[in-house]
């Protein structure tokens, strides 16, 4: 099946040498025109340094690649995700079916990236996320995703194109659970890391990781995901990836700001983006409009916008009022 990945990050990278893998025909598009005839020569992407780039893998800097492709891949990061969209869209056929890998959401209108995709694009866009690191994706490290669609025959598709005998995908009706999960764990991957710069224990990262859950799947919830979702793989299973790993870019940055660095040398020394840090305003800024109480990220957006002190942080979540876990604890 001919197909194109648009975005030659690490990630648009590990899918694109899985779809190889499987038997497709691949092209994928990179905005950095100078780096093609490296990639083309050496058969390694500088973003993905440890993967090797499959002969058959093609290399595009024209959005015209995706002329004919039954299934477009948008991998682009968060920020330039609405322009790279526009650009790719002409080309596009009508029945091809496009996948949104992108985890964030748009600042200023926090859309989810599959919205983003759809309103420049024209198509009902399916979500493929999960707890996958590209440097482990890209070497067969057994991994398992979620395709996420509404439509039932789409969220297969994308399934079949991808299953081999190291990436298992599961399907899911829940697109907007998927991406929120996918998004807002970033956040609590940030503090995560923050946590194990200040020097605290697996103690804490337990408690920060099952709150911060309880947190995103209450605003998930208000915005008309289904809870279980969040007891999934867009869920708890990327939050535990994104909060143990070095791999994460969100925990590194975080580890970083723990340590006394400010906000944009941390994300500068980890020289590529940490999508924790859009993801927090725009998570903030939902929470607030839909009255929703989420104190992890409330704290974290201080942390990151406003200057607050990372143990002072720390110190007003230990001090909250006193409550129990569940909000329907069941006593009579």
């Amino acid at each position: 099946m001919k197909t194109a990945v648009i975005g030659s990050g690490a990630w648009g990278t590990a899918l694109a040498i899985r779809l190889c893998k499987n038997g497709h025909d691949v092209t994928m598009w990179t905005y950095d025109k100078n780096l093609i005839p490296e990639m083309e020569a050496t058969r390694r992407n500088p973003r993905l340094p440890g993967a090797v780039l499959p002969e058959g893998l093609k290399i595009s800097g024209d959005y015209a690649c995706a002329v004919g492709a039954k299934l477009v891949v948008i991998a682009s990061p968060s920020f330039p995700l609405r322009s790279v969209s526009k650009g790719v869209a002409p080309y596009i056929d009508e029945d091809a079916i496009v996948v949104s890998v992108t985890k964030g959401l748009e600042q200023g209108t926090h859309l989810r990236m599959s919205e983003v995709v759809s309103q420049e694009t024209g198509k009902d866009v399916v979500v493929l996320t999960g707890p996958s690191h590209a440097e482990e994706v890209s070497i067969d490290v057994p991994t398992g995703l979620l395709s996420a669609s509404t439509d039932q025959k789409k969220a297969e598709f994308v399934q079949d194109a991808f299953m081999s005998d190291t990436l298992r995908v599961y399907t899911s009706a829940d697109p907007v659970g998927a991406e929120l999960g996918a998004a807002l764990k970033n956040v609590i991957a940030l503090c995560a890391g923050i946590t194990d710069g200040l020097g605290f224990g697996d103690n804490t990262k337990a408690m920060l990781m099952t709150r911060g859950l309880t947190e995103t799947a209450r605003l998930g919830v208000a915005m008309g995901a289904k809870k279980e979702t969040f007891t999934g793989l867009a869920g708890v299973g990327d939050l535990i990836v994104t909060c143990t790993s070095m791999h994460s870019r969100n925990r590194r940055a975080g580890i970083l700001i723990g340590q006394g660095k400010d906000v944009q040398t941390a994300m500068k020394e980890v020289g590529a983006v940490v999508e924790g840090y859009y993801a927090a305003k725009s998570a903030y800024e939902l929470g607030k409009a839909k009255g929703i109480d989420m104190p992890i990220t409330e704290a974290a957006y201080k942390v990151l916008y406003e200057g607050a002190d990372v143990r002072q942080a720390v110190q007003a979540l230990l001090t909250r009022e006193r409550k129990p876990e569940s909000e329907n604890p069941g006593w009579l």
